[in-house]
């Protein structure tokens, strides 16, 4: 019915707002004007601009606080063909996944202004992680490395065998993520083996943008990420509904395609989603 990060998490507080008073309080503490974005899906920006209009002009007002998320459509299961919903057209479309991120700063100019008005790194996680805040510590260890993509993970349990893991390509040495949707189900088994592979995603990742530009300019102005296919029913809220496959993409497994990209271990207080 709404963006979920408008949904109350604490109190009155949403995620969206305790996000806007970490960033507000991060300003006045440090004293650094940090930028703030959102990147919205044609379902979720309205809801999003007015919160952030009626709750926190401040921000509202400030340039280029929303990057919009392309949108496409969602696949007949059978024929791979654009799904139809009579009853609601707006069924037939989808985001692509998070992985849309770097299409949606290229194709939107973002990333070359965050470029010419000297901005250098990225702090990029889901909305509905409370504890992803922007940790100076973290971004002079990232500066200081040199590194051009960093991913924060935390050890896997029990309770996370079922999400992406980090591995090391043996070809090149190369970090990758691996995803449960892009495993076969034969190999199920070791891809949830948490003694094998032993740390997850947090999807709160550290870009250098400038090396990011630098990808998407040798791979003609996109980044060719690994293909997800996603089944669900074209109406979300109704299981007897056309079987449909939606394609996406992970931001996080961009990490293979920037040599030199490394990791660090995060404690659990810097994953907090709500589920």
């Amino acid at each position: 019915d709404k963006a979920k990060s408008l949904l109350k998490v604490k109190g009155d507080n949403t995620f969206l707002d305790l996000t806007a008073k970490q960033i507000l309080k991060f300003r006045k503490e440090s004293g650094y004007q940090v930028k703030f974005m959102l990147m919205n899906s044609f379902s979720t920006s309205k809801d999003t601009l007015d919160f952030f209009a009626e709750n926190y002009p401040e921000l509202a007002n400030e340039d280029g606080l929303e990057m919009m998320q392309n949108k496409v459509p969602k696949l007949d299961a059978d024929t791979l063909e654009p799904a139809t919903c009579a009853s609601n057209p707006s069924n037939e479309w989808c985001p692509p996944g998070h992985g849309d991120l770097y299409a949606a700063l290229v194709g939107s100019g973002r990333l070359d202004a965050l470029l010419k008005d000297g901005y250098q790194y990225m702090f990029v996680s889901n909305s509905d992680n409370l504890g992803a805040t922007l940790d100076l510590k973290i971004l002079t260890h990232f500066a200081t490395t040199d590194a051009p993509f960093m991913m924060e993970c935390c050890v896997r349990t029990e309770n996370d065998k079922k999400g992406g893991h980090l591995a090391v390509r043996k070809s090149d040495k190369q970090l990758i993520l691996r995803e449960s949707a892009m495993c076969a189900d034969e190999d199920e088994a070791a891809f949830q083996d948490i003694s094998k592979h032993s740390y997850f995603n947090t999807n709160s990742l550290w870009i250098r943008l400038d090396k990011l530009k630098a990808i998407i300019d040798k791979y003609g102005g996109f980044i060719p990420l690994p293909m997800i296919k996603n089944k669900k029913t074209v109406d979300p809220k109704d299981d007897g509904s056309q079987a449909v496959v939606q394609l996406e993409t992970a931001m996080g497994a961009a990490i293979e395609m920037f040599e030199g990209a490394t990791s660090i271990t995060v404690p659990r207080t810097r994953f907090a989603p709500v589920k």
